[in-house]
């Protein structure tokens, strides 16, 4: 087949671009394979493995056979189990008609967001914001409605800025907490506050996306949005996994809790696009919600001391300036300093994209660029590694920057 013969790429597709974390970690590995040192910061994925009793379940699950299709949107004993939770950890008065199960928390996601978006539908992203939001949009019609949420305002959202951005367009709100790629989280007073704005506008929806929920540091208690806004839940889907807090980023069970309509449209669409989640990932899922929970305070101990040191370490490098994340695990700190500053081979950096290639090259620290978060000039750096790595990868990146010659 000859170039001229490759179909057009639709305009929906080409208007979105591959994952900025995903790509910046394929090169990493390339760099690596190639023998190269290279220490990738780029993914957010729990360096963890899987506890035992989560594995042991799906093997369990797939000697007794249950390796067939399921209800598209989750088993039963699934559907039961994420209730479960939702009513225990988070106050939600739920039942299996207001839960979904897809391939990962992403699907969930797109799922809401393709039963409800006509085109030319706002969708209200906060930046800094996950890399997939936007995208996601553009891809089924919508329009992303950017709100720029800077250092200053501790990357939160104010009902102010909130208020300003809403138009008769406006269909979902996107609410991430803690934040990836901030770790910022909001305190219940916040949401609450948040929650008297959307009351006002009545058909705006809250996607609660509450993924890193239980890698929680220091502050008020975790504070799920519709806990704080009950009277908004027939507008809100909280959407949340097992990826992050049980280490099971490849087992891919996502889940959400919403309005029984709206899951059922989500049910519809799961049905005829991948249909149901693997049933040996539901099983593991199950026992991962209904099992011993006490490798979530282990995780998110070691997390916390690896977010010290990384905040310690980048408190060092002079021209960066970086805040002390609350929750996730990831480093954001702001390189407005080195922003048209010159590598020694001459090439100037004129914006966060080019700074993480120059740490890519030059430290071979792998990390994504603010630009891909909507706010720039930042680098995201996942602390979801060893101290040891850690360590060397603030040193390497300290010493990077400081072979860029900055004017003034």
């Amino acid at each position: 087949m000859s170039v001229a013969d490759i179909p057009r790429e639709p305009e929906r597709v080409r208007l979105i671009k591959p994952s900025p974390s995903i790509t910046v970690s394929t090169a990493a590995k390339a760099m690596k394979a190639a023998g190269k040192p290279v220490i990738d910061l780029s993914l957010g994925e729990p360096d963890f493995d899987t506890p035992d009793h989560i594995a042991q379940a799906a093997h369990d699950a797939a000697l007794r056979g249950e390796t067939r299709y399921t209800a598209p949107d989750g088993t039963p004993a699934l559907k039961e189990a994420v209730a479960d939770k939702f009513r225990r950890e988070n106050g939600l008065a739920v039942t299996r008609d207001n839960i979904t199960c897809s391939n990962g928390a992403k699907q969930v996601l797109f799922n809401a967001l393709m039963t409800t978006l006509d085109p030319g539908d706002e969708v209200i992203c906060p930046a800094p914001y996950w890399v997939s939001y936007t995208d996601m949009v553009l891809l089924l019609g919508g329009v992303p409605r950017i709100v720029e949420c800077g250092l200053e305002a501790g990357y939160k959202l104010t009902p102010d800025a909130l208020a300003a951005a809403l138009t008769e367009k406006s269909r979902w709100l996107m609410l991430n907490s803690p934040s990836n790629p901030t770790g910022a989280v909001y305190t219940r007073n916040e949401l609450v506050a948040l929650g008297e704005v959307i009351a006002r506008h009545h058909r705006l929806m809250v996607m609660a996306d509450e993924i890193y929920e239980h890698i929680l540091f220091e502050g008020d208690p975790f504070s799920s949005f519709t806990a704080a806004c009950p009277d908004l839940a027939y507008r809100t889907l909280v959407v949340n996994g097992v990826s992050k807090a049980y280490a099971m980023t490849g087992w891919r069970i996502g889940y959400g809790a919403g309005p029984d309509w709206l899951v059922r449209r989500m049910a519809k669409v799961q049905s005829q696009s991948t249909g149901n989640p693997c049933s040996i990932a539901q099983a593991a899922a199950v026992a991962a919600l209904t099992g011993p929970q006490d490798h979530i305070a282990r995780f998110c101990a070691a997390f916390r001391a690896r977010r010290d040191l990384v905040v310690a370490g980048l408190g060092q490098i002079e021209g960066v300036e970086a805040d002390r994340p609350k929750g996730a695990f990831y480093a954001y700190p702001r390189l407005a300093a080195f922003i048209g500053a010159t590598a020694p081979d001459g090439s100037r950096m004129e914006g966060d994209a080019d700074l993480a290639e120059f740490v890519l090259r030059e430290a071979l620290v792998a990390g994504v660029p603010g630009a891909a978060f909507g706010l720039s000039p930042h680098l995201r750096l996942s602390f979801a590694a060893s101290k040891a790595d850690l360590q060397e990868a603030i040193g390497r990146l300290g010493a990077a920057l400081g072979r860029l010659c900055r004017s003034g």
